[in-house]
């Protein structure tokens, strides 16, 4: 039945490079087309791996998984924005309170 065989192709292994791409302009047209963009890079989990929060200072945010932490500080440097450790910093009370906020208007 092969319940607790390892499953292929699980989250944890680094995005190719068409995944990598996508991500980085997703992550690109946030901080560009938003004022106040902050980067929080996340610890690597066994099903992402590593990922970064972009959050804007109105407080909406996105997540995208990205290579490593070399690669999420190498693209928030080349958009100029600052970068902070997610587990060291946590997260900004304003994307809480935006998180909150969008929750209530899907009731």
């Amino acid at each position: 039945m092969g319940l607790f065989r390892r499953r292929r192709g699980s989250g944890a292994e680094a995005p190719d490079r068409r995944q990598a791409a996508a991500a980085a302009a997703h992550l690109s047209e946030f901080a560009q087309s938003r004022k106040g963009v902050e980067a929080y890079i996340e610890p690597v989990t066994t099903l992402s791996g590593t990922t970064v929060v972009f959050v804007a200072d109105t407080g909406e945010w996105t997540r995208r998984r990205v290579a490593d932490p070399a690669a999420a500080r190498a693209l928030a440097r080349k958009l100029g924005i600052p970068v902070y450790e997610a587990a060291l910093m946590g997260y900004p009370k304003r994307m809480r309170e935006w998180t909150r906020r969008q929750a209530g208007e899907g009731s």
